[in-house]
């Protein structure tokens, strides 16, 4: 794609799917999705049920049905799958999955498994992890390397210990590293995996909402550097990912908003009717309610899930993921890893995307206010710390990844909502605008 020209993204996951509107009125049953003259007719489709447990599978298709179930029953994980040829996996979703051994213990493949996490998460999960490994399956044996909790761990020294141990542990090209954590965690665990003999099997157990909504499907794997977030790294996906709902009860208030950013973040891009859906029942994902953060989780990860898979390595579409991110990133970068939570900087950088959108012309004024007040109801910030100048942005997007041949290019949106482009080919003096409306200097 050149980088000058704006590519309008538009695919949302349906253009007439109508969403539930409260929580207690989900479907039970999951059917297909329509999206008419889009996509392959069997699009992300897995025909077969594994036999061992109950399994609902998310169909992302073309199909005449208009039904989606965002949920099932606490005995049935719901699979959400990410179709790519020979390297698709399963999205498992569902309360209490980490008592059921067979859903991790059917992508082990070898006698040997690493568990990384961190001294919080750790704690509370990694015993009934390594439970669920080896239950009833004596021949596995699992190590764990436990890491300091924090965004401004996610870098080479702290991604060496995981190498220290799986080295001292002798572990082999058929071991299996499971990421048992956050978005820092499964970052750093996917990018050890993929580095570890030039390639080991790795799994995602995702504790956080943000990391079960995004980062932990897909296979971007990586750390920071100091001049720039994410900036080293792989596409590297995992053999599965395994989202168990109930790991949310010990999440700290901050942590839960935060992943609501990249939440807002689909409904904006690409599907609208999930933004609607977010807005009436934004205050029972707060409160924590199950049917609700189930819906969210699962409509996430089927945005999620479909981009990737047509688009892994962001030639395109996968970038339109990034919305706010540029900015965000700038953000995190510029007061300091870990001082801001990855969400509230992109929670920043979406307004500051939003508004830019506004003064280039390309979306109306009822947008812009519909995401301040969301946002508002997450309880994510709007504005960036007071500390960021406009020459502490400009500094920190120069080294972005979307940068192509000296070019920013950004994500925006345009047209109605659920519309946004990934382009080059803008007016400046509208991001200098933004960037001076939101810096005091």
């Amino acid at each position: 794609m050149a980088s000058s020209t704006a590519t309008q993204f538009s695919l949302s996951l349906s253009a007439k799917h109508a969403a539930p509107t409260t929580p207690s009125k989900l479907p039970t049953r999951v059917s297909s999705l329509q999206k008419p003259n889009l996509v392959p007719a069997h699009f992300g489709l897995r025909c077969s049920h594994t036999q061992s447990v109950p399994l609902s599978k998310s169909r992302i298709c073309a199909s005449s049905a208009q039904v989606m179930d965002p949920v099932t029953s606490k005995n049935e994980p719901t699979i959400v799958d990410v179709d790519l040829g020979n390297r698709s996996y399963p999205i498992y979703i569902g309360s209490a999955l980490l008592h059921k051994p067979e859903l991790l213990q059917r992508h082990v493949h070898g006698k040997r498994v690493l568990v990384v996490t961190n001294n919080t998460v750790a704690p509370l999960y990694l015993d009934k992890v390594i439970d669920a490994l080896t239950k009833g399956n004596p021949n596995v044996s699992v190590e764990s390397v436990i890491l300091p909790d924090g965004e401004q761990y996610k870098d080479m020294d702290t991604l060496m210990k995981v190498f220290d141990k799986a080295i001292e542990s002798r572990l082999d090209r058929r071991s299996t590293f499971v990421a048992l954590g956050g978005g820092v965690i499964g970052d750093m665990c996917g990018y050890a995996a993929a580095s570890f003999l030039r390639g080991v099997n790795f799994i995602q157990i995702p504790t956080t909402v943000m990391a079960q909504v995004d980062s932990s499907v897909g296979g971007k794997t990586g750390i920071n550097h100091r001049l720039g977030k994410n900036l080293i790294g792989a596409f590297y996906q995992p053999q599965c990912v395994l989202i168990d709902t109930d790991t949310l009860n010990t999440l700290p208030d901050r942590e839960l908003a935060s992943g609501f950013a990249e939440v807002i973040k689909y409904g904006l891009i690409r599907d609208a009717e999930f933004f609607e859906w977010q807005e009436k029942n934004m205050q029972a994902l707060m409160a924590r309610d199950p049917a609700a953060l189930a819906y969210a989780i699962k409509r996430s990860c089927e945005n999620k899930a479909e981009v990737v898979s047509l688009d892994e390595k962001e030639s395109g579409m996968r970038a339109t993921l990034n919305l706010g991110h540029t900015f965000g990133h700038a953000i995190e970068t510029g007061v300091g890893y870990g001082q801001w939570l990855h969400g509230e900087a992109v929670a920043a950088g979406t307004v500051m995307a939003v508004d830019m959108s506004y003064r280039l012309g390309w979306i109306d004024d009822s947008i812009v206010k519909r995401v301040g007040d969301i946002l508002k109801q997450a309880k994510l910030p709007t504005t960036p710390p007071e500390i960021m100048t406009v020459d502490m942005f400009k500094s920190v997007m120069a080294v972005d990844k979307k940068v192509a041949d000296g070019l920013l290019r950004l994500i925006l949106l345009k047209g109605p909502l659920g519309n946004c482009v990934f382009t080059g080919d803008y007016d400046r003096k509208a991001l200098d605008d933004t960037l001076h409306a939101f810096c005091k200097s």
